[in-house]
C-alpha cells in the first residue's frame, strides 16, 4: 500500500513515521515553520511546505492521508482553526486522518493504571487543550465520515533525544517523588504503530502509545549512567529541586498507561517493549 501523505507539523515523531513511508514508495509532504530545515527535509525524501509564505492547497488536496502533529494552543487546533474550509474541500480524498495526541489527557491517577476508556481529567492546561482538539478533529471526522485515529503518545525518547548527554555532561539528576511513575515510548514504535493504523484504516479509534514498563524517571537516569559506566547521577527530592515550571509540571501527573489496544487492535509488536532495550539500542547507534 502507498499514498500521498501530508504530514501537519512535521516534528520529530512524523519524521521516524516519514522515514518508514519513504522508502516503500509513499509520498511525504511536511510542514515546517524553518526555512532552513528544507534542505534536510529534502535529503529525507519529503516535499517541505514551509509556514507560513509556502501554498500547502496543492499537496493537502493531492493526498490520501493525513497526519496532524502540530499543538494547539488558545485558538484550538491550528490545522483546523487556519484551515478548515480547505480540509473540507480535500475531505473526498481523504481514506485515513491520524491526531498525535498525549497521555496527559488522563490527568493524574496516583500511579495507577489507564486505558482508552478511562474518563479524561487532564492537570495542565495543555492536557486541556489537547482533549478539545482530539473533540474538534473527531467531530470534523465524523461529519466528512473519514476514519480518524487518535495516538495518545507517552513521553518519547530516541535518537537525539534522551538521557545520555546530560548523564556525560555531569548535569542529570535524579528528582525522587514518591509513588512517581511515568509511561514512555520509542520514537521508532510511534512510527510503527501509526503505520500499522494506516494500513488498517478500519480499525480507527484511540490508541495508547506507550512501552509495557513504566517506570520511576530516577530508574531510567540511573541506568543510563550505569550503560555509560559513569557514577550515579545525584538525588534531588521534588519538593526542593530546582526546576523549571515546565518540568515540574510533568510531575503534576503519576499514571502506568496500559498499550493492550496497539497490540490487539493494530497487531503490533514492539520493537522496545521498556526503556533498558530502548536505551541500550540508543547507544548502540552512537
Amino acid at each position: 500500500m502507498t499514498g500521498h501523505l501530508f504530514s501537519f507539523g512535521h516534528g520529530y515523531s512524523a519524521q521516524a513515521l516519514a522515514s518508514r513511508l519513504t522508502t516503500k514508495g509513499w509520498q511525504v509532504s511536511g510542514t515546517i515553520r524553518n526555512a532552513a530545515k528544507r534542505q534536510s527535509f529534502e535529503a529525507a525524501g519529503v516535499t517541505p511546505l514551509v509556514l507560513p509564505e509556502d501554498d500547502i492547497a496543492t499537496a493537502l488536496l493531492e493526498a490520501t492521508h493525513l497526519l496532524v502533529s502540530a499543538a494547539p494552543d488558545a485558538d484550538g487546533d491550528p490545522m483546523l482553526a487556519q484551515h478548515r474550509a480547505l480540509l473540507s474541500k480535500a475531505a473526498p480524498r481523504l481514506k485515513w486522518i491520524g491526531y498525535l495526541s498525549t497521555t496527559g489527557v488522563y490527568g493524574d491517577h496516583g500511579g495507577a493504571w489507564v486505558d482508552e476508556t478511562t474518563p479524561l481529567s487532564p492537570a495542565t492546561k495543555r492536557g486541556q487543550m489537547r482533549v478539545e482538539a482530539e473533540a474538534a478533529w473527531a467531530e470534523f471526522c465524523d461529519t466528512h465520515d473519514i476514519p480518524l485515529s487518535i495516538f495518545r503518545l507517552a513521553g518519547i525518547y530516541g535518537p537525539g533525544r534522551g538521557p545520555f548527554a546530560k548523564v556525560r555532561a555531569g548535569t542529570a539528576r535524579r528528582i525522587i517523588k514518591q509513588g512517581q511513575v511515568f509511561s514512555r515510548t520509542h520514537v521508532a514504535d510511534i512510527a510503527q504503530v501509526v503505520e500499522a493504523s494506516i494500513n488498517r484504516p478500519q480499525c480507527s479509534g484511540i490508541f495508547n502509545v506507550c512501552d509495557d514498563d513504566p517506570a520511576p524517571p530516577q530508574d531510567v537516569i540511573g541506568y543510563a549512567a550505569e550503560l555509560l559506566g559513569l557514577p550515579l547521577p545525584p538525588a534531588d527530592a521534588f519538593e526542593t529541586a530546582d526546576m523549571s515550571p515546565m518540568a515540574r509540571s510533568f510531575y503534576a501527573e503519576s499514571k502506568k498507561v496500559s498499550n493492550d489496544r496497539i497490540k490487539s487492535v493494530l497487531g503490533v509488536t514492539l520493537l522496545y517493549p521498556d526503556y533498558k532495550s530502548g536505551l541500550k539500542a540508543l547507544l548502540r547507534s552512537h
